[in-house]
């Protein structure tokens, strides 16, 4: 029925199914119009129209199967609610003699009862689609045997071999092969994310390409998709302030209108002397268009189709409360590294300087850190495998902690570090270029690794130019949220001075902060807190990285989490959770908050003002000659109720973000200069 409660799934078979009960409305309509109007037509004395009414009556009675068990089940918890209201107001009808209105509101009421949790299926099923990502299947190695098990049996340590095409079984780190894996459905991104050999991997995605071997690194039940299920779930069944107090006042407010039905049939019947019929009918039609049907629909339908949505694109709204904050949102300050960057070091150019072939020096130098973990080591290394680079053979390679890598290639010393270790192997006419490349990038925030074969008379020399760079969509946030009157946008972050510039101008943030410590961070946004609400541009929003950022993510209005599928500290510490890579789901994200916010105010002020208006016509009408027939009401009340639940709906069908086409984020390196020497220089 319309009460029905998002957080009860109704029967998917039977009679009392949602399908059912539209079904029998259905059957209930036909019989009500055909039955009135044979009725109407040949008379309700003749044979005909005996038939005809009793198709009106049959019509109630199979609306009045629904209502009374509805009724039945609020009245067995010692409470009146609006199921009460409909069924005593379509029998009181009937007892008066209007059977035909008695059934069409009995009609509407049951179909729009239907519909309603039709809907509210449609948007769990939004939520719940998660769940079908779930593999059936896993394929675990034991031993040299490779045996299919269930994927809820897999513990941390197993090793799973994964074929094209296959769902992931769990969450896992790549020992072997190389492939594409589509987690769109998780996080919304239609681009394939590249993987191999020590990247992590995880449960519901698909691999697209060749077969990998991966370690379980958390069993199924702790899975990162198993979070998010937990993290919606939770979402879907928290209440929002507005429905909270909707869910309070409704069986006082149930009970009132009952009295207030009785007490205008009274006075109408016995001080204005109006035949009784007339003034029960007068009540109960006064009943009717009171009942709140479409103001208690109104918050669950909006904010669970909300929530449905950004689920379905890599946005995870923490319930009704997380999309009002941020739709209220009027200024925002985010962390920079791992949040306007992508958090780890990668290749962003090579500056050939003497050595021609920028291919052969990066497998070159990959072949030297091939046995390093060093986080820059990772990055070369990183770089050459995407590029298909096979290393070549390097002898006596040697470390020294703290200044390069030393080793034998073609008969030649190859040394890789800084320019101070590495300059004995660089060729005198080419160590002044190199020292002005090292230390562009070094003003520029960024770090250079000399890469040098032969000697001081001949040789090759480079530089191999790395940095963090930037996420997809970080380019275009700053501009996208200065549409949406996001002001001011302020970049926070404990790195340096040097590379907080270069960030804060290549991505044209407006303010930054930098060398800032935890509570500073905590600091700044306290005070814009304060001078946002002093001159009532909105609330705070914070976007961090979920572990780093907790205090400051506190402190926010509303903060926003740049989590991985796998992070814990994300989906526990924010309001809400971008799973995706790409920034431009943050302004998405802001104008589908505001759109429900719209909605839902538009909603209330449509329900509230049919409550009202039909209410006083009611009244008035019938004093001033121009009653409110029964079925008019019925059609106002059952009508706006159902249009309250398809305007809500809509946001469902919202349109996705466009995947950013800035493709620096992916950290790929340029084999041409990069003009870090006449680049202009940041505030």
């Amino acid at each position: 029925m319309t009460t029905a409660d998002p957080d009860t799934p109704p029967p998917a078979h039977g009679l009392f199914s949602p399908k059912g009960e539209l079904v029998a409305s259905i059957v209930a309509g036909v019989l009500l119009l055909a039955g009135f109007v044979v009725a109407q037509s040949l008379g309700r004395e003749t044979t005909l129209g005996l038939i005809g009414t009793g198709a009106v009556w049959a019509s109630l009675g199979i609306g009045m199967i629904f209502g009374v068990k509805a009724a039945w089940e609020a009245l067995r918890d010692l409470s009146i609610d609006i199921d009460v209201l409909m069924v005593v107001g379509a029998a009181l009808s009937a007892v008066i003699g209007h059977p035909a209105e008695g059934a069409l509101l009995m009609f509407l009421f049951t179909l729009s009862g239907a519909l309603e949790e039709l809907a509210m299926m449609r948007t769990q099923r939004e939520i719940e689609s998660l769940h079908k990502m779930m593999p059936t299947e896993a394929l675990v190695k034991r031993g040299d045997a490779i045996e299919p098990i269930d994927p809820t049996l897999l513990q941390t340590g197993d090793v799973i071999r994964i074929r094209p095409g296959d769902l992931v079984a769990a969450d896992a780190r790549i020992t072997l092969g190389r492939s594409a894996v589509d987690q769109s459905t998780l996080t919304g991104e239609s681009l394939p994310r590249e993987v191999g050999e020590g990247d992590e991997i995880f449960a519901g995605t698909v691999n697209l390409g060749d077969a990998l071997e991966a370690q379980v690194i958390r069993p199924a039940a702790e899975s990162g998709l198993q979070k998010i299920l937990k993290l919606v779930t939770e979402a879907r069944e928290q209440r929002e302030p507005a429905q909270r107090m909707i869910d309070r006042l409704s069986g006082p407010y149930a009970k009132a209108v009952m009295s207030l039905a009785a007490i205008v049939m009274l006075v109408w019947w016995l001080v204005f002397g109006e035949p009784f019929a007339s003034a029960a009918l007068t009540a109960i039609t006064f009943l009717v268009v009171l009942s709140p049907c479409a103001l208690i629909i109104a918050t669950p339908t909006c904010t669970l189709s909300t929530i449905g949505r950004g689920a379905r694109a890599g946005v995870l709204f923490k319930g009704g409360q997380a999309v009002e904050r941020l739709s209220r949102a009027g200024a925002l300050c985010l962390d920079k590294t791992g949040t306007l960057t992508m958090g780890k070091p990668a290749v962003v150019a090579i500056e050939s300087v003497g050595w021609s072939d920028a291919d052969e020096l990066l497998a070159v130098a990959a072949a030297l850190e091939e046995d390093s973990t060093h986080p820059l080591a990772r990055a070369i290394i990183d770089e050459a495998m995407r590029r298909g680079l096979s290393e070549p053979s390097v002898s006596d390679v040697r470390h020294e902690a703290g200044r390069g890598i030393s080793g034998r290639w073609n008969d030649d010393t190859v040394r890789l570090g800084m320019f101070s270790y590495a300059q004995d192997a660089v060729p005198v006419c080419l160590r002044a270029r190199v020292r002005e490349i090292m230390d562009a990038a070094q003003e520029r925030g960024q770090i250079g690794v000399v890469v040098a074969r032969g000697g001081t008379e001949s040789g090759e020399a480079a530089v191999v130019i790395i940095s963090d760079p930037p996420r997809f969509g970080a380019r275009a946030l700053a501009p996208a949220l200065a549409r949406l009157g996001i002001s001011p946008v302020r970049m926070l972050t404990g790195d340096s001075e040097k590379a907080a510039a270069r960030v804060a101008s290549e991505l044209a943030i407006p303010e930054w902060h930098a060398e800032l410590l935890p509570e500073q961070k905590v600091e700044h946004v306290r005070a814009l807190k304060d001078r946002a609400h002093k001159e009532s541009i909105g609330g705070v929003a914070f976007i961090g990285d979920g572990v780093n950022d907790a205090a400051a993510l506190a402190a926010a209005d509303v903060s926003i989490a740049m989590g991985t599928i796998g992070s814990d500290a994300a989906l526990e510490s924010a309001d809400i959770v971008l799973l995706g890579e790409d920034l431009a789901a943050v302004p998405w994200a802001i104008r589908l908050a505001r759109r429900s916010r719209a909605i839902l105010r538009f909603n209330l002020a449509l329900a509230l003002a049919v409550i009202a208006g039909m209410g006083i016509w009611v009244l008035i009408g019938s004093r001033i000659k121009m009653d409110v027939p029964l079925w008019v009401g019925v059609i106002a009340h059952e009508g706006g109720t159902l249009f309250v639940v398809a305007n809500s709906l809509r946001l469902l069908a919202a349109r996705g973000f466009a995947p950013s086409t800035d493709r620096s984020a992916s950290g790929e390196a340029s084999a041409e200069p990069s003009e870090l020497l006449t680049a202009p220089q940041p505030v």
